[in-house]
Formats: C-alpha cells, sequence, structure tokens
C-alpha cells in the first residue's frame, strides 16, 4: 500500500463547482479515499515570498453531497515544498496569470511533485503545442496577417476561426464558403487581442462529434464522445453539446500511440485530447475534464489510473 500523502489542490473555489461533472472533485474524492490528506487553495493564494512558494490554504474533506460537499479546516500558511503533491487544476483561460502560476510552481517541482508538470504546460497551449504533430492535424494556420488568412480561407472555404488562448468553446466560429462575416470578426479579435488566431480547415465529422479522449502518464485509458447541438459546431457540453459512450477507432489509437510517449517525457500525467473524425485537434493539459462523463458511461474510475501513477512518482 502506497504512504499517505500530503496534498495541495489549487483550483478554483470548491464551492461553485458541479459534484456531477467536476474532475478535479473526482481527484480529491480518489486521494481522499486512499488516506491521503488534502489542502485546498486558490490561484490569488499562491505567493513566491522570502524564497518559499506557499499558499494560504485551508485542509479540506470532500464527499458526494451536493450542497455540503465540502468542509473546511483553519486557514494557514502551507509551505509548498513540504507537500508531495501539488494538483494544479484552476481552469484556464490560459493567459500571463495562468503562466505566471507556472513559474511560482516551478521553484518546487519536481521535489513537490506538480501535475502536470508546470514547465510542460506552459510550453504545450493547448493549440500550439498539437502543431508539432502536423502529420495528425487538420490544415491549420496561426497567425494574425490577414491576408494569409484571407488566403487560407480561399483555398479551403469552409473554415474554423478562433482565439488561440481560448478555452471551453468561446470565440470559435464555423465560416462557410459564402459567409460574409470573415473581415469583421478578423477586426473584432485584432482589435481586443494582439496575439494571433487560429484558422482550420472545417471538418464536416464535427457532426459526428468531437471526441475526447482522456491519457494517463501517455497512454489512452477512455473517451467520449461530444456531439453538437442542432444548428451548433461546437460540440462543448457547457454550450448544449451532449456526452455519449464511444469506443476508440483504429486510427484514434494510432493518434494516441503516437503523441502518448512525448507527453510521459514530459510528466504530463493527467492529459485530455480533442480528435474530429481522423484528426488531431487539441491537447489539454492545463485542467482536463471528463473523468466522471467516462466513468457514467463505461464504469470505469480513471482517477484511480491517475492516482496509481502519481504514487508510483512519489515512491
Amino acid at each position: 500500500m502506497a504512504r499517505a500523502l500530503r496534498v495541495a489542490v489549487q483550483m478554483d473555489p470548491i464551492q461553485s463547482i458541479d459534484i456531477d461533472a467536476d474532475s478535479t472533485f473526482a481527484l480529491m474524492l480518489e486521494a481522499q479515499g486512499r488516506g491521503h490528506a488534502l489542502w485546498h487553495y486558490h490561484v490569488r493564494d499562491l505567493a513566491f515570498a522570502a524564497g518559499r512558494v506557499v499558499a494560504r490554504a485551508q485542509p479540506v474533506q470532500v464527499e458526494r453531497t451536493r450542497g455540503a460537499h465540502w468542509r473546511f479546516g483553519e486557514e494557514e500558511e502551507l509551505d509548498l515544498a513540504a507537500v508531495d503533491v501539488v494538483l494544479m487544476r484552476q481552469d484556464p483561460p490560459f493567459d500571463m496569470a495562468y503562466i505566471t502560476a507556472t513559474h511560482i510552481l516551478e521553484h518546487i517541482h519536481p521535489k513537490t511533485l506538480v501535475v502536470n508538470d508546470p514547465a510542460s504546460v506552459r510550453n504545450a497551449p493547448e493549440k500550439l503545442f498539437v502543431t508539432h504533430f502536423p502529420e495528425l492535424m487538420p490544415e491549420t494556420l496561426v497567425t494574425a496577417d490577414r491576408r494569409q488568412i484571407m488566403r487560407f480561407r480561399e483555398k479551403h472555404g469552409d473554415i474554423i476561426i478562433k482565439p488561440l488562448f481560448g478555452n471551453g468553446g468561446a470565440g470559435v466560429f464555423h465560416l462557410r464558403p459564402d459567409d460574409s462575416n470573415l473581415n469583421a470578426l478578423v477586426e473584432m479579435f485584432t482589435e481586443r487581442s494582439r496575439e494571433p488566431l487560429v484558422v482550420q480547415r472545417y471538418v464536416p465529422d464535427v457532426r459526428k462529434g468531437d471526441k475526447r479522449i482522456i491519457l494517463v502518464d501517455g497512454v489512452a485509458m477512455g473517451a467520449i464522445n461530444r456531439v453538437p447541438a442542432k444548428g451548433e459546431s461546437r460540440s462543448n457540453m457547457h454550450v448544449g453539446g451532449k456526452a455519449e459512450k464511444t469506443t476508440l477507432t483504429p486510427r484514434e489509437r494510432e493518434i494516441c500511440e503516437r503523441i502518448g510517449p512525448e507527453l510521459k517525457a514530459r510528466g504530463m500525467i493527467f492529459v485530455g485530447i480533442d480528435v474530429i473524425g481522423d484528426y488531431l485537434t487539441e491537447i489539454n493539459v492545463t485542467s482536463p475534464t471528463g473523468l466522471q462523463e467516462i466513468a457514467r458511461f463505461d464504469g470505469v474510475r480513471l482517477e484511480k489510473a491517475i492516482w496509481d501513477a502519481i504514487e508510483a512518482k512519489r515512491g
């Protein structure tokens, strides 16, 4: 039996989570069931002070009781170098605040195991890390150059345009060949941000679903299919997408086998990838989701595999 670990969970406020969907909650329940001690803190309570990485944190116990799913102990200044594991589970956006948190946590990793590795998270934005595997992607353009965007549209006709560091389907637009809104969208995006845009050839198979596949320490462990609502091109569940039971196709297994060793080498224990048709579209390393949905459909609790991997690294 693995030794009891001290685990600090850096997450959004636990009071507001959906206990029937939140993957961090599933991870916390599993950790508690294994006898690990938990602390909860928000990223805004993280600090680098006098050479130490600390957080204003509270011991926490969790239970699957709606409206009473957490109990806090007394707040304390927690030295994160003195805990065994930090779960970095705050939701994106992947902005400078997120990047700063990875820099701070890098001071304690790997003596304190940060999941996922903070330097690797910083170097692997979802829509950019995937570009290291061009043979697995649909045709993709990353640029702020309007002329290149127009040429890409002329070539492919049917396209998706989205912000580079967006999340949750926000700001994702499907433009058909006869859609006249491209110029206005590019203007809107470039007025709001200096960041490049992502433009991709539209993959019609998205109507059949956008598959979320969970990899644990580089190995594919489970999946759900997220089907867009009628009239939607986005499959994200909070904009109406519906989760369905699924299995992996040979092409999806090929994709996982191609990227898995790279994920493992980079210290990415818990990763969620998105696959549409035969194409890898995103590699989610910041705060992947899907554990509870997979458990409902397949009866497989992947949080067990995640904690097995963490415990193996902690010895």
